[in-house]
């Protein structure tokens, strides 16, 4: 049983099944992004480890066919495990041997970029400060004890935790959250704009005046979901603090009181804070002449990290970004009036594995070639008269 497990695993049948397999996600992911759009699609094909049917839903989902991850997993396992059963060490495989620990390498790279790898903005004015970048793609639910006169206490709700849990009770909050509505696309309107059948979803702040119509989800590029849901808040000693409406489309959050202390609420991008600001001294945008085209951008900024005693300026600017803590600053665009910068952040812990992969696998690939070279050489040495 264990033998015919390990020639399994090992089989070159496998490895072209899941060549096979990858080939039909791929195409099946890009006509679907004609219906979901780029990141719903990369999300469900390829960013996953199973297709699922209903692909949502709080019922009885099936597994319909491998996903990314899944295929990616079982050929980087094929790819090791047919190398350790066929591993012979001699100089004249010592070229495979490198080029196959490459392709690993590359695999295994992918994968991790894949699973752990975090992309957001920084979206900075001349003379803006923050310390926090947004991560357009994703929401939350932003609960902010404002009481205390220096620092805020945030206790954030990921987007998706607000689709499938109908209570949230969380021991930072001195009250419950009880999702009475939630929409994944919507657009808001006024009571008098919205008809005389339309109601609103909340009791309490703007909400109460406002209607919600529910959209599909958006496929364009360019545009983005915008959530909508109404929030019950139930103190935990009792009672209701009403229905509140919260969206990324009301703008300001909306204030409440209870357990003596003050509170805000609102749906906001996801932010992720850094323990060190940067702030934008100067803004340039170079145009090629007689045109709108864009030249050259680049941000001159300040980067300050009171933990590690930095206090410096950098220029980001196109193919020259910064990296700093583990995270890489790109000049990613900016406002059409040129008002703004927009630096887009990565974090990705496996950003050599690409490097040293294909350092790796050309190191490999000249050694086969030159060994092999070589060999030919001298036997026609031997063999001329």
């Amino acid at each position: 049983m264990v033998g015919k497990l390990v020639d399994l695993i090992t089989s070159l049948k496998l490895t072209i099944v899941c060549l096979a397999a990858a080939m039909a996600l791929i195409f099946a992911g890009t006509l679907a992004q004609v219906h979901l759009g780029i990141h719903e699609a990369q999300q469900r094909y390829f960013q996953s480890w199973l297709v699922w049917w209903p692909p949502e839903g709080n019922g009885l989902r099936i597994p319909v066919f491998p996903g990314g991850h899944f295929i990616g997993a079982v050929l980087l396992i094929n790819l090791i495990a047919a190398h350790l059963k066929r591993f012979r060490w001699t100089w004249k495989k010592f070229g495979i041997h490198l080029t196959h620990a490459g392709l690993i390498i590359m695999l295994a790279g992918g994968l991790f970029t894949d699973l752990f790898a975090v992309e957001s903005h920084m979206r900075l004015e001349r003379g803006d400060t923050k310390n926090y970048s947004e991560d357009q793609q994703h929401m939350e639910l932003a609960v902010i004890d404002t009481t205390g006169n220096d620092l805020d206490q945030v206790t954030a709700i990921p987007e998706s935790v607000l689709r499938k849990n109908r209570t949230i009770d969380h021991w930072s909050l001195p009250f419950r959250l009880v999702v009475r509505n939630y929409y994944q696309n919507s657009r808001l309107k006024m009571l008098g704009e919205a008809g005389s059948a339309a109601k609103p979803i909340a009791n309490q702040g703007p909400g109460a005046m406002i209607a919600v119509e529910p959209l599909p989800r958006t496929t364009a590029q360019d545009e983005r979901d915008v959530p909508a849901a109404a929030i019950e808040v139930l103190p935990k000693d009792g009672g209701s603090l009403g229905t509140w409406l919260v969206s990324d489309a009301l703008g300001a959050p909306q204030t409440f009181s209870c357990g003596g202390r003050t509170w805000k609420i609102a749906m906001r991008t996801a932010r992720y804070y850094k323990p060190y600001s940067v702030t934008l001294q100067k803004f340039t945008h170079e145009k090629y002449a007689g045109t709108e085209i864009p030249k050259n951008f680049a941000s001159k900024v300040t980067l300050i990290d009171p933990e590690r005693n930095v206090n410096r300026d950098v220029l980001i600017y196109m193919n020259h970004p910064l990296r700093y803590r583990g995270e890489t600053f790109y000049q990613a665009g900016f406002q059409q009036d040129d008002r703004a910068t927009i630096l887009q952040i990565v974090h990705n812990p496996s950003f050599l594995a690409p490097y040293i992969a294909c350092i790796i696998v050309a190191a490999g690939l000249l050694w086969q070639f030159g060994y092999h070279l070589i060999g030919f050489a001298r036997q026609r040495r031997r063999a001329t008269p």
